[in-house]
């Protein structure tokens, strides 16, 4: 109930009318609809990386393996947050394509997500380096 008063005047009720609150909220959710996606954060959307063992990498050489494993830098996603390296847990936030470590051994580390289960180190200056980390597959730890 809106109460409103004039000067000089009675206060008067007036009872909203339903079908135009109705009316509101359908215009404010189609206007919201039509304003298009929204970023949870500047860097894009929030999201998760697979859970599972993250083996990282330099690349190797004509005469030799392919990669060169770096055990140090290995992770293991285990839950849509969470994160465990070298015995100790810590947390992740992915946003777009930048994956960075907020918490835990690896904390400070960034990321470019590649593609799904494949990241590639970022620099100091924030620039793709040579070491990557590709989810293995349950066949070829």
């Amino acid at each position: 109930m809106i109460m409103s008063q004039n000067i000089g005047q009675k206060p008067e009720s007036r009872a909203l009318s339903a079908g135009n609150g109705v009316r509101q909220a359908w215009v404010i959710a189609l206007a919201l609809l039509m304003a298009g996606p929204v970023s949870a954060t500047p860097g894009g959307d929030l999201e998760t990386i697979p859970i599972g063992d993250y083996i990282c990498e330099l690349p190797g050489d004509a005469t030799g393996p392919a990669g060169v494993r770096v055990p140090a830098e290995d992770f293991t996603v285990v839950t849509a947050s969470s994160y465990r390296a070298g015995g100790a847990m810590g947390s992740y936030l992915l946003a777009g394509d930048q994956l960075t470590m907020t918490g835990g051994p690896l904390q400070g580390k960034r990321y470019k997500r590649q593609s799904e289960g494949f990241v590639r180190k970022l620099d100091e200056q924030g620039n793709p380096g040579d070491l990557r980390c590709v989810r293995a597959k349950r066949n070829n730890s």
